[in-house]
């Protein structure tokens, strides 16, 4: 299990033992329990907007918007994907128990892709809730990590056990083994020329894979730094948290700037690059988001002193969103975020 994992598992767990069921939630049962909207919220409080879980056990984890502006989100201890669309949560059932989904993109047609560990595949889900997986190969483990989507349409995943970042394409799966001795890929992202690049946790080593699949690893100047999740911007540059020695990489035209983020131990978590070029992250034993912008950073406080913000994604207007271990999805509104 990676860092990450190990951070956000202990969060997550510390949240559920403290969250009980909630009595005041507006429940409505749509197609005789097949899927379950309700309406927690929003809450507004502190510059943010907030909707809480329904159920102690339900914890979200990865986050990803729609071009429609619809949120999914998957959900640690649940057999269902989230999604908040008309102000309502609901939950589409996918049929077996999430553990550590972290992988999770949206395309362009609105279908969501996530990785699932439990059933050893990569499946898509249509808004309407209907799934088609693609199986991997078995092995007695199945660890994946982050993914994403290609402007081919490739969905691109981490794999762990595989010590691959893999491609799924027209149904085919091609792994790309990386080859530092246990690399530990956590995350992915993809640039607009079909470039996969990935951060590998236990080389401290970015990945970077051609559409034609030659693997070439670069070293991060800061060793053992724990390289989690990984954006890239409009410009092509590639962005990353190096999550064990809290800072922000960047790296374009050959070179690595490295960003010393204030807070101490922060446990930076999630990352997104903002329409406007501003870099997104979580803090998640600081309870804050975080925003780097033109070299200078900004804290945005979470309204909870428990807050555990993990994945964090933007949409098209630059409203910055969040998933909160301790069972809430969260938005920072783009005319706050923009501010300051």
């Amino acid at each position: 299990m990676s860092a990450v994992a190990v951070a956000a598992r202990r969060a997550a767990l510390a949240g559920r033992r403290r969250r009980g069921w909630l009595t005041t939630a507006v429940l409505v049962v749509v197609a005789a329990g097949a899927v379950l909207a309700w309406r927690v919220g929003p809450w507004w409080r502190a510059g943010f907007v907030e909707y809480q879980m329904l159920s102690a056990s339900d914890i979200p984890t990865a986050v990803a918007v729609a071009p429609d502006g619809t949120v999914w989100f998957t959900i640690e201890f649940s057999d269902a994907i989230g999604v908040l669309r008309s102000g309502k949560i609901e939950k589409l059932p996918k049929g077996k128990l999430n553990v550590e989904p972290m992988g999770l993109a949206v395309a362009p047609d609105g279908t969501a892709w996530y990785t699932d560990s439990p059933a050893r595949a990569i499946s898509r889900m249509t808004p309407d809730g209907r799934i088609t997986s693609f199986e991997l190969a078995a092995t007695p483990i199945t660890k994946l990590n982050r993914l994403a989507l290609g402007p081919d349409g490739a969905v691109w995943f981490a794999d762990s056990t595989a010590f691959s970042v893999t491609r799924l394409r027209d149904g085919i799966v091609t792994p790309y083994v990386l080859p530092s001795f246990r690399p530990n890929p956590y995350g992915v992202a993809v640039d607009a020329q079909g470039m996969a690049w990935a951060t590998l946790q236990g080389a401290s080593k970015l990945a970077r894979i051609t559409p034609d699949g030659h693997v070439t690893e670069i070293d991060i100047p800061t060793r053992a730094s724990g390289p989690s999740d990984i954006a890239v911007d409009a410009a092509g540059a590639v962005w990353f948290l190096e999550f064990r020695t809290n800072k922000i990489g960047r790296f374009a035209n050959g070179r690595f700037t490295e960003f010393p983020v204030p807070t101490a131990k922060a446990a930076l978590t999630g990352l997104a690059v903002a329409p406007d070029g501003s870099v997104w992250f979580g803090e998640l034993r600081a309870s804050a988001l975080g925003r780097l912008r033109d070299g200078i950073f900004t804290e945005f406080r979470l309204p909870r002193a428990d807050a555990r913000p993990f994945s964090v994604a933007v949409d098209r207007a630059g409203n910055i969103w969040y998933t909160d271990l301790h069972g809430w999805l969260g938005k920072l509104p783009a005319e706050r975020a923009r501010a300051r």
